[in-house]
Parts: C-alpha cells; sequence; structure tokens
C-alpha cells in the first residue's frame, strides 16, 4: 500500500495487517499495532512508527515483549504519552523512541520535547526518526548526549550499559 499519505520511508518494509477503518464515514485505514494488539488509525505518523517498531525487531533483535507504545507518563503534573519505550530485561527504561510523520522535519524542538520525556524516564538511549532520518543518540556520563552512527542492536545497547 503506497499513496502520497504514506511515502515510501528509508526502513525496511515491513509485514503489516490492514483493514478499512471501521468508521466508514472516514474512509481511511487502520494497522494492527502488534505492541498494543490492537486495530489503530493509519495516519502517516504511525505508518512511520508500525514500520520503526518492525525494524527494530526484525533487524536490531529487540524483544516485542520489552516494547511499548503510547505510554502514558506525567510530565510536571501534565499527562503526556511516549511514542515507544524499550526496556531492559529488568523493566527499566532503556530507550525512548519519539516519531514524526515524514514529513515533518526531525529538529531541536523535536530533541526537546523528548529530552523532556526523559527527564521522568531516565533511559540511557533516545531514537527520534520520521521514517526518511533516524537519530539515537546515547546519554553521557557529563549529563550531555552523544550521537550514534546507528541505531545498535538491543544486546549491544544493554551490553553498553553494564548497570542495566
Amino acid at each position: 500500500m503506497m499513496n502520497k499519505e504514506l511515502p515510501a520511508l528509508n526502513l525496511p518494509g515491513a509485514d503489516l495487517q490492514l483493514r478499512p477503518d471501521e468508521d466508514s464515514r472516514k474512509g481511511g485505514l487502520e494497522v494492527l499495532d502488534r505492541l498494543r494488539n490492537k486495530w489503530v488509525a493509519l495516519t502517516p505518523e504511525e505508518w512511520v512508527r508500525q514500520h520503526f517498531v518492525a525494524f527494530l525487531m526484525a533487524e536490531r533483535g529487540f524483544p516485542a515483549a520489552l516494547m511499548a507504545n503510547e505510554v502514558a507518563l506525567s510530565l510536571n503534573g501534565t499527562a503526556r504519552r511516549c511514542d515507544t519505550i524499550i526496556y531492559t530485561r529488568a523493566l527499566k527504561p532503556l530507550c525512548i523512541v519519539e516519531y514524526k510523520r515524514p514529513d515533518v522535519a526531525v529538529t531541536q524542538k523535536v530533541f526537546d520535547q523528548i529530552a523532556r520525556y526523559n527527564s521522568v524516564l531516565r533511559a540511557p538511549y533516545l531514537i527520534v526518526s520520521n521514517g526518511l532520518a533516524h537519530y539515537c543518540c546515547r546519554y553521557t556520563a557529563d549529563g550531555g548526549y552523544r550521537f550514534l552512527r546507528d541505531v545498535p542492536e538491543f544486546a549491544a545497547m544493554v551490553g553498553m550499559d553494564q548497570n542495566m
């Protein structure tokens, strides 16, 4: 399924289950979110999320059982939602992933958003993707972040942080 609303991404193809939206007035599609085990509206951002999650599992060895989509958190008394959180086997946050539609540029504002989420979760890794450009960074001991060349495999990500 490709059209101008859901463009080709800079990610491997994903075997997504799609169906017409149950609300026939919308005329859109839904996709089965394997992590939430429910059908959700197939928006451009969801298109990116589903492909990126499939990439993490198939190409980088991230276990589905340690990943969650749309995780609620409280930030300064305000309810927020993280797009995806990846946990260690001890169920500590390992990585937060933030998605944007392909037509939304990944800017400092996007990194500021994910950094605010991380002030609550304290994950050692952050990833931002709009499906075309992907950025992964690792928290450093001096309180900053170091950008990595690529998204590490799950085992390497856990191995880089022995306290996980």
